[in-house]
């Protein structure tokens, strides 16, 4: 039916990462969205790994780039080539030409939808369609999404987090906003710069914060300190300092109050029936931010609801994406 060796395909295209799933074999490729490129002739050099290997420290004619930005493909031509690269990968040849599910943010309008199915056309795919990110999470999670029960999700991502209640199989009420992971590793960055007058680079911040992030100033007491490395601002060289818990906590503070807000948006939006149901079968929290420490706590006591960590919180998605491929069929008739 899709033509000899070909599969039917599911992309989780991330900011900071791209999971490939595959029909019938569950996800078979992990990579960073990173594409290191020729600045002179534009050519491709690298991508994944490879590629997120080679930030902060490529020469001038190298550049190492993420073209997908807040969710988002900011850059057409590189994400297209970055595509290709991960569909030819993940299926072992050039020729595949697969049925592609993409998901995206909840928040994306028609044009941006419209950039993903054409690059993931150009990239290889006999044709593309796109599932909201909230609701392949969900998905993901083993919620209930199909039943007359309200559920909610809170997918944190690289480059957004996208809240939804859902029921029914549809999206009830949602936000997705531009504060997520990259924008912690940000503000990590910032505070650093500020007030210990060090730079240090993207890679740094990530592990700072999976080290000894914390979204909880209080509980980071009791994590301890971590040495870290940058440049010294004032003599421009390199530099070694210890950082605590509660300072990386103060630093990512607002991050974290915004993606409370944003939560309670959603719930204040919901019916009186799906709060109730939220209520019962508390939060579920995916995607790769989902692991900073004390999350849940934090959450939780905000909103007065339970919170959960999903059982693989940053495969969610690409399994969500990969489980509504059975569904593909309906999406062509729709089509």
């Amino acid at each position: 039916m899709f033509g000899i060796g070909t599969k039917n395909i599911g992309i989780d295209l991330g900011t900071a990462n791209t999971l490939v799933y595959i029909d019938g074999k569950g996800i078979v490729l992990r990579e960073p969205s990173v594409v290191a490129k020729n600045t002179q002739t534009g050519e491709v050099i690298s991508v994944g790994s490879e590629a997120r290997d080679m930030i902060g420290r490529t020469p001038a004619s190298i550049v190492a780039i993420r073209p997908m930005k807040d969710g988002v493909i900011a850059d057409y031509d590189t994400t297209a080539a970055m595509m290709k690269y991960f569909i030819e990968k993940a299926t072992g040849h050039s020729n595949a030409k697969p049925f592609v599910m993409v998901c995206v943010p909840s928040g994306v309008t028609e044009v941006e939808k419209r950039a993903v199915i054409d690059a993931t056309k150009v990239a290889g795919a006999r044709d593309a369609y796109v599932i909201e990110e909230p609701f392949a999470a969900a998905i993901g999670a083993g919620l209930p999404v199909m039943d007359p029960t309200g559920s909610m999700v809170v997918d944190i991502g690289g480059g957004t987090t996208d809240v939804a209640t859902i029921s029914l199989g549809g999206i009830v009420s949602s936000r997705s906003i531009r504060m997520a992971g990259d924008k912690i590793d940000d503000a990590i960055v910032s505070y650093i710069r500020q007030n210990f007058n060090l730079l240090i680079g993207e890679r740094t911040a990530e592990q700072i914060k999976i080290q000894i992030g914390s979204a909880s100033i209080e509980k980071a007491k009791d994590i301890d300190n971590m040495t870290i490395r940058g440049r010294d601002l004032i003599s421009g060289l390199p530099k070694s300092i210890d950082i605590s818990a509660t300072d990386i906590a103060t630093a990512i503070k607002e991050v974290v109050d915004e993606i409370i807000t944003a939560i309670k948006e959603t719930l204040e939006e919901t019916s009186p029936e799906i709060a109730a149901d939220v209520i019962d079968h508390g939060i579920v929290l995916t995607g790769g931010g989902a692991l900073l420490k004390n999350l849940p706590d934090v959450i939780s006591e905000a909103t007065k609801v339970p919170v959960f960590i999903a059982q693989d919180p940053l495969d969610c998605v690409a399994i969500g994406t990969g489980e509504s491929l059975k569904n593909i069929d309906v999406m062509k008739k729709n089509r």
